[in-house]
């Protein structure tokens, strides 16, 4: 068995293998409901071969939402359609989770193929959509020509804080055995966490402890409202590759933090508290993140998720026989081929014969093998 396909354990929680399927947003929900799109969309993934399967970002408030297509959580009616799809990726051998998030000074955004820039009059004319007030730990607009967000009041601070908890619950009664917190990209978590959105001086904000501090409650009132039996990951920015933002150093004191209140593994990502344009710091290279994932493992002592540019087999099993990570996450390979997993296995010698597939599916291709090498076809 490759390291890759070898099981791991978090809490009561295994998976079958180290694969895991990253939040990938469709904005295609609708007042954040779940419909078919994300049951296939997710499915795929499962019969795929992914150890883990996460929902996209999933939002605990309605003003939450990135876009008007986010999924959401903020009321028990979301619930029926989310338990379908993770019974659905439960039944097919994958780790159902979810990932938690608001969006903070970011949310009222355009969708992406719409221009990812803040909800306008064309919107409004062309799908009815209206743009809505954002939150954020200081009034400071995400990039130029976005709006000022709301400075976050201590109401609205313990309301979020208390949103992230029933979110919890709920995603508990939908039949998730995971959740991931998007405390990375910019999310309201990460203004918080960066000294470059949150200009607070009060126990929001300042120190680092102050800044920290919005994090932890977060990570306790889900914790107060998830079995103690089901792992809790947050993902975070391991820098914010911007001088003056978040480094490394301070990830791992955060990491730390977490795991005092009972976060279980950090998903180490890097980068974007601000602006449209990458920061120079930041250099794109296969697996460049994965270094940030080593150094949190390492220093802060915490199971760690490498993401970001993974896209070759041999690599990923590297990084995990090395110890740079216990997890690998990969998103948008996985939307080019839904059964990577699958095809790695084969690649590294961990599957034969297609055992590793669904009987519906690997049944057939087996024969198909048999066949073809029978006439000399491969």
């Amino acid at each position: 068995m490759t390291h890759l396909f070898s099981p791991f354990t978090l809490r009561d929680v295994t998976f079958k293998n180290r694969i895991a399927v990253s939040p990938m947003s469709q904005y295609r929900a609708l007042n954040g409901d779940a419909n078919l799109w994300h049951a296939v969309h997710l499915g795929r993934f499962a019969m795929g071969g992914a150890g883990l399967v996460y929902t996209e970002a999933t939002a605990v408030e309605a003003d939450g939402r990135r876009t008007h297509g986010d999924l959401g959580l903020w009321d028990d009616s979301q619930i029926k359609e989310l338990r379908r799809i993770a019974e659905f990726i439960e039944n097919e051998g994958s780790v159902p989770g979810i990932q938690l998030a608001h969006a903070g000074r970011k949310a009222s955004e355009r969708r992406p193929w719409h221009g990812e820039t803040p909800v306008d009059a064309e919107d409004v004319a062309e799908r009815k959509e209206e743009p809505w007030d954002a939150i954020a730990p200081s009034a400071i607009p995400y990039a130029d020509g976005w709006p000022t967000p709301c400075e976050m009041s201590e109401d609205d601070i313990q309301r979020v804080i208390a949103a992230f908890g029933s979110a919890a619950r709920r995603s508990h009664e939908a039949g998730f055995k995971i959740i991931e917190v998007y405390a990375a990209h910019g999310f309201l978590i990460h203004q918080f966490l960066s000294p470059i959105a949150n200009q607070r001086t009060d126990q929001w904000g300042g120190s680092a402890e102050g800044r920290m501090r919005f994090a932890i409650k977060v990570a306790e009132s889900i914790r107060e409202n998830w079995p103690e039996k089901y792992p809790l990951v947050f993902r975070l920015s391991a820098t914010d590759w911007l001088d003056g933002g978040l480094e490394a150093a301070d990830t791992i004191e955060i990491s730390k933090a977490l795991k005092a209140v009972g976060v279980d593994m950090i998903d180490c990502s890097t980068g974007g508290i601000g602006g449209k344009d990458r920061p120079r710091r930041m250099v794109i290279e296969q697996g460049f993140q994965v270094p940030f994932a080593h150094q949190v493992k390492s220093e802060a002592d915490i199971a760690t998720m490498a993401v970001g540019f993974l896209w070759d087999a041999k690599t990923c099993e590297e990084h995990i026989a090395t110890g740079k990570a216990d997890m690998v996450a990969l998103a948008r390979e996985l939307l080019d081929d839904p059964n990577w997993p699958l095809h790695a296995a084969a690649e590294l010698g961990a599957d034969e014969n297609h055992n590793m597939w669904s009987v519906e599916a690997g049944w057939w291709l087996m024969k198909r093998d048999r066949l073809l090498t029978k006439l000399g076809l491969r």
